[in-house]
């Protein structure tokens, strides 16, 4: 008897997951709220590692596929102290064994991997709920409905998914982020180098990178607690933008003018992450990948890989037992949960070295102990 496999989410775990079912013979069916693939930004730049992201799309069949994406020398790196005086200054390497990807090129080319039925855009879940013989029924906000063998939940930070397995949820990390977005200008490319500014000190940041065509984006870090965030107004955007700078007073104008220059629509978006070595007892007929498994801040880089990673973890368990879709799902978690447990760990801790009082010191050794 055939079984069907809904996924919900088109991450990139999602869509790698339904890749390598699809290219062994597998249907699953992506479930997405968004409407289509350009329905938003999709975010800055990745690095992909070798020993999990990097084997996924291997797997997955795609990893010429990435190389062609890759943008060579991405992987520079530049580390300031609010003078704007340079600490470290690594060049990117043309073969670097963490090359760098523009997340919405990634995405677009796993998107562009499956058969277009094996998507559904425009699919957000208000609830899902067991029914019998360990099945999971699915309900859209369009009013469509749908029952699976198998619930994967792919769906990041705030999974509908993952209060089947756990109540656990994400706790703000007491950092959050301030997109920014610069057009091109010479001034800036000085500043930033051939790849990502790092301009840190305690409790606070800016981190950007130039894009392909020579603009700014990235994103203003600061320690606040939520109330504070709360209290900032964006319904007039300059004037928000001018809030935050002014947490930068004092620092050198050459930094704060990428909060000055911003042109994006600013918006705050707290840190959250899941528990360290979160664990569930494993159910049938449900899992999750992804953040949605184990959600952690981006200061390990491994966010993605592990997303990427997951997705075909899963894919070939699921091809290996073909005839026992809960020992697949099983062996899955057996080996998730440890992997993922230490990547959260160096996650949180990383996230202290570069906003603690260490900081910038703090964020150059870890620099120089990884090159």
């Amino acid at each position: 008897m055939r079984r069907t496999i809904a996924i919900i989410g088109a991450g990139l775990g999602g869509l790698t997951l339904a890749r390598i079912l699809h290219l062994h013979g597998i249907e699953a069916t992506v479930y997405e709220a968004e409407t289509s693939p350009a329905a938003r930004k999709q975010g800055g730049l990745l690095d992909i590692h070798e020993h999990n992201g990097q084997r996924a799309l291997k797997a997955a069949g795609l990893y010429d596929a990435f190389r062609r994406l890759v943008r060579p020398g991405e992987d520079a790196k530049r580390i300031v102290d609010r003078d704007g005086t340079i600490l470290f200054d690594r060049s990117g390497q043309t073969l670097s064994p963490r090359p760098e990807v523009d997340r919405g090129e990634l995405r677009r080319m796993l998107v562009a991997s499956l058969p277009p039925a094996a998507i559904r855009w425009g699919h957000k879940v208000t609830s899902v709920s067991p029914v019998a013989n360990s099945r999971h029924e699915i309900v859209f906000a369009n009013g469509a409905r749908t029952t699976a063998d198998l619930l994967v939940g792919a769906d990041g930070a705030w999974s509908k998914v993952r209060p089947l397995l756990t109540p656990a949820r994400p706790v703000y990390s007491g950092t959050c982020f301030i997109e920014i977005a610069c057009p091109v200008a010479d001034a800036h490319r000085v500043v930033i180098g051939t790849g990502t500014l790092m301009a840190v000190a305690p409790g606070k940041g800016i981190i950007v990178h130039r894009n392909a065509d020579g603009s700014v984006a990235g994103y203003v870090a600061l320690n606040r607690p939520e109330t504070w965030v709360n209290s900032i107004d964006f319904s007039n955007g300059r004037a928000g933008l001018n809030a935050i700078a002014r947490q930068f007073t004092g620092w050198a104008p050459h930094l704060t003018r990428f909060m000055t220059d911003s042109i994006a629509d600013p918006a705050i978006r707290l840190i959250h992450a899941l528990p360290p070595g979160l664990r569930w007892q494993h159910r049938p007929g449900v899992t999750l990948i992804g953040d949605a498994a184990h959600l952690m801040s981006p200061f390990a880089g491994e966010g993605a890989n592990l997303a990427l990673y997951d997705g075909a973890e899963l894919g070939q368990s699921l091809l290996a037992r073909p005839d026992d879709m809960n020992a697949a799902v099983a062996a899955y978690e057996a080996a998730l949960f440890p992997r993922s447990h230490e990547m959260a760990r160096l996650s949180a801790q990383n996230l202290d070295l570069f906003f603690g009082p260490d900081a910038p010191g703090s964020v150059v050794d870890l620099f120089n102990h990884c090159a």
